[in-house]
């Protein structure tokens, strides 16, 4: 079973589909298949996601890998990103998850 924590205000973007990747540094390795979050404040709200890719480059190729080059300069990735990996930089290698809700009904 995948799990990785989320920050709280991430969280509601997960559930509406709105976010649909995450990077991240230094953490387990995720594969494709089911994926649950757990939002970090509250451990009580879950969602299960389907991991379709992962992806391994360095943090400053990010942004352009997901679409968001013109939201996320390369220094407004930087400061996010040490928000959670204070020792994050650059040229550091993550790993980007990209995810899709499950279909239900």
């Amino acid at each position: 079973m995948q799990i990785l924590g989320v920050a709280e205000r991430l969280f509601p973007a997960i559930v509406s589909g709105e976010k649909m990747s995450t990077i991240r540094w230094r953490e387990r390795q995720i594969v494709p298949g089911v994926l649950t979050f757990v939002c970090d404040e509250q451990p009580e709200q879950t969602i299960e996601v389907k991991v379709f890719r992962c992806t391994k480059m360095p943090l400053s190729d990010a942004a352009a890998f997901v679409g968001k080059a013109a939201e996320w300069p390369d220094e407004d990735m930087l400061e996010g990103m040490r928000e959670h990996y204070p020792a994050i930089k650059l040229s550091s290698i993550v790993q980007v998850i990209e995810f899709e809700l499950p279909i239900s009904g």
